[in-house]
């Protein structure tokens, strides 16, 4: 199977070749650098043409994009980093999301942000952020945040999630990356000794899939944890040890997209085991977590759940790695959470 990174950069290669109006715009995308994270690596050399490299102004080159999506093009925008989507948000918020409704809907903006998020690799406070819940809950916004599973005939995987949004969308959509997930590899059911995996049918006829992890021949689970983007990968190795060292069973539920949200996944699984942990790498207040705990809170029948919620410390993320491990949720924080919760 490939790699996340391989996955994506397929995806892009797949979606060019398949649509003429596809484009590329971004810092540094050019060969033979294709982009920081490589994620956009021959693009430029297969299609010259339509891919730009920009100037140092991420609100002008997606104010940009917003023009070629109003004449009919699907522009990929790159970000660098996660971090700098604070400076697109007027463009974003004010102008993308907002002119199919303003001009009676009869425009669409098919465009995709892409952009890598999250810390853990030293990079210090401006560059190691998660900052997708600044932009959860905007209306006209899809919020889509990759696994490195998929489902069946690379259906769901990464690439996958990406080419749907570029080809088959015409809404704009930011694309979250965690850059710890680039090199994972791409994991089906085939793929997988130790768990279950199983998708969501509503979801994935959707064409972005929740899917759900469980140990394989478990008892019925003591507990729903809601993770996503690489923080699933950091919950799947905690939901083992917690399995084969403490006999606390986890069904662990993975959405794909964050916004617009469908709770229905969550709501099934917490229901049946009655306690619903929430972990991200964001910071907790406000956050993502937030929500999805107080939507099923909300839905009927759920009023017996026991709610925790994880994420990161309220702190810039530091750029010492032994600070960074005690800012950001890990492994031990998320079995730690577990137990709590069960005993």
């Amino acid at each position: 199977m490939p790699s996340v990174l391989e996955s994506l950069n397929r995806a892009l290669h797949q979606a060019f070749a398949d649509n003429e109006n596809v484009y590329l715009l971004g810092e540094d995308v050019l060969d033979p650098y294709g982009g920081a994270f490589k994620v956009t690596r021959g693009l430029s050399s297969s299609f010259p043409q339509r891919v730009l490299t920009t100037p140092i102004s991420e609100a002008g080159f997606v104010g940009v994009a917003a023009g070629m999506a109003l004449r009919g093009l699907r522009p990929v925008v790159e970000i660098m980093f996660g971090d700098f989507i604070t400076l697109i948000a007027d463009q974003l918020i004010n102008h993308i999301t907002k002119f199919r409704w303003m001009y009676n809907d009869q425009v669409r903006l098919p465009m995709v942000l892409r952009t890598p998020m999250g810390g853990r690799r030293g990079y210090g406070p401006t560059h190691s952020q998660t900052l997708e819940k600044l932009y959860l809950g905007v209306p006209g916004l899809k919020v889509v945040a990759p696994t490195s599973f998929s489902w069946k005939d690379e259906k769901g995987s990464p690439g996958d999630l990406l080419y749907q949004a570029i080809i088959h969308s015409d809404e704009p959509t930011l694309f979250i990356e965690n850059k710890l997930q680039y090199l994972l590899p791409v994991q089906d059911q085939a793929d997988m000794k130790d768990f279950t995996l199983s998708v969501d049918q509503k979801s994935s006829a959707m064409g972005f899939p929740a899917y759900s992890l469980s140990i394989k021949g478990a008892p019925h689970p003591n507990l729903t944890i809601a993770a996503y983007g690489y923080m699933a990968e950091l919950t799947k190795q905690a939901a083992l040890k917690l399995a084969y060292e403490n006999e606390v069973f986890v069904d662990l539920v993975i959405p794909t997209q964050l916004s617009p949200f469908d709770t229905g996944p969550i709501v099934s699984s917490a229901s049946q085991s009655g306690a619903l942990l929430v972990v991200e790498e964001g910071t907790m207040s406000l956050g993502w977590g937030a929500e999805v705990i107080a939507r099923v809170a909300e839905a009927a029948g759920t009023q017996s759940i026991q709610f925790k919620r994880l994420a990161a410390k309220e702190l810039p993320v530091p750029c010492s790695g032994p600070l960074e491990v005690q800012a950001l949720p890990g492994i031990d924080q998320i079995i730690s959470s577990a137990m709590q919760m069960v005993k």
